[in-house]
């Protein structure tokens, strides 16, 4: 099968095209990425559709996560020849002639058509287009960063989502009960000395040390799924999926009216099949909200997630809750006992002056070790460096 129009030298075009459309569907790809591939494209030549593929692959792809989107990516882009005569700067057309297959893959959708993708339908006031890709502005950008989740529009709520994904969050490292060679540890490492003298004719020539192991904090996360909490824990979901992903071990539960296990989802690396067996998990989402329901049921079946006095729980909530206040202070006690430091997740402190009255969120307030505001993107940069200042102080 042809691919692209070789015959007028517009091929380089068309693969540099296609980089850049994995690079809007979320494929960390840079330009010496693609300078390689056009350069491999050359060399394997456009006689064996496969064999380009199997070639662009091996370049522009680095993780497991992303082989599915390149695949119907590049299905749907190289379906028909013509679509070279198409190829704008930053965008990607729909093919003529042929109906191209329908991608599974949202990220594929969006970066096939980037504007129906981050525009809504025209309302009689249209919201302001917004690009995502390195022809946004300065200005866009640094208003989004500031923007609160609950009032994006559809499209901005799109942008936001994409970009709260690429927020690393590092988790801090505590000494574990297990010791390891150091060099500069706090104890002699006897075995490996005697052995090392064995073979230097009983001569001590080094000391070897024997130091604590190094290791990531478990994390436990409960995320509050309730009416009031629905936008901000769609987005936090994708942000902790991500976020969180060089934990040692990470347990997540979302909470409503009851207590929905997430933790098989989140072992897909791909958020958008992580958010699909999230949606298959939890059967009360936009409920209510019953926390100590929740941490009641947790104690009797999921204790043993919570190691004991290391675990690190990022509580998601407004704290908006209707169940008893005396069995949601009995769970949080219990909690308090079984882990290291709990972090309460508040959207409501973005509000100058808040005051935790309602009776939920009172109890969280007096049980939790530090509260954080994560209502934008902005304040979940500034995740990181706070949570490392809480564990260590």
């Amino acid at each position: 099968m042809q691919l692209g129009d070789a015959r007028s030298g517009k091929w380089p075009e068309n693969i540099m095209g296609f980089a850049r459309a994995l690079r809007r569907a979320g494929v960390p790809i840079d330009s010496s990425r693609i300078s390689l591939s056009v350069a491999a494209a050359r060399l394997v030549g456009l006689a064996h559709r496969d064999d380009l593929s199997h070639t662009l692959e091996s370049v522009l792809i680095s993780r497991q996560e992303d082989l599915e989107v390149f695949r119907q990516l590049f299905d749907v882009y190289f379906k028909d020849p013509k679509i070279a005569h198409q190829l704008l700067a930053q965008m990607l057309p729909s093919a003529q002639g042929q109906e191209a297959p329908k991608p599974k893959k949202a990220r594929v959708s969006e970066a096939l058509n980037p504007k129906a993708a981050v525009l809504p339908p025209k309302p009689p006031q249209a919201d302001k287009e917004l690009e995502f890709d390195a022809a946004m502005t300065a200005s866009d950008l640094a208003r989004l960063r500031h923007a609160d989740f609950n009032q994006l529009d559809a499209s901005e709520f799109t942008l936001v989502q994409r970009l709260a994904r690429d927020i690393r969050l590092t988790i801090p490292k505590v000494p574990s009960r297990r010791k390891a060679s150091r060099p500069r540890g706090a104890h002699l490492h006897w075995s490996k000395t005697l052995s090392a003298a064995a073979q230097m004719g009983g001569e001590f020539l080094v000391l070897p040390k024997l130091g604590r192991q190094m290791k990531t904090l478990p994390i436990f996360i409960l995320v509050d799924i309730s009416g009031s909490m629905e936008r901000y824990a769609r987005l936090l979901l994708a942000f902790l999926h991500k976020a969180t992903a060089n934990a040692t071990e990470r347990h997540v539960m979302a909470f409503g009216t009851g207590l929905s296990d997430l933790s098989q989802a989140f072992k897909f690396k791909d958020p958008d099949l992580m958010l699909q067996e999230c949606n298959k998990a939890i059967k009360d989402y936009a409920g209510g909200t019953k926390l100590g329901v929740s941490l009641q049921e947790l104690k009797t079946q999921y204790a043993h997630r919570l190691i004991a006095k290391r675990s690190l729980v990022l509580l998601v909530s407004d704290g908006l809750d209707t169940g008893d206040a005396e069995q949601l202070e009995a769970g949080l006690k219990w909690m308090r006992g079984k882990a290291r430091k709990i972090c309460w997740l508040n959207p409501l402190l973005r509000f100058e002056g808040y005051e935790p009255l309602a009776k939920g969120a009172s109890v969280l307030d007096r049980y939790s070790d530090a509260k954080m505001a994560i209502h934008d993107l902005a304040h979940l940069e500034d995740l990181a460096k706070a949570i490392k200042e809480l564990v260590l102080r």
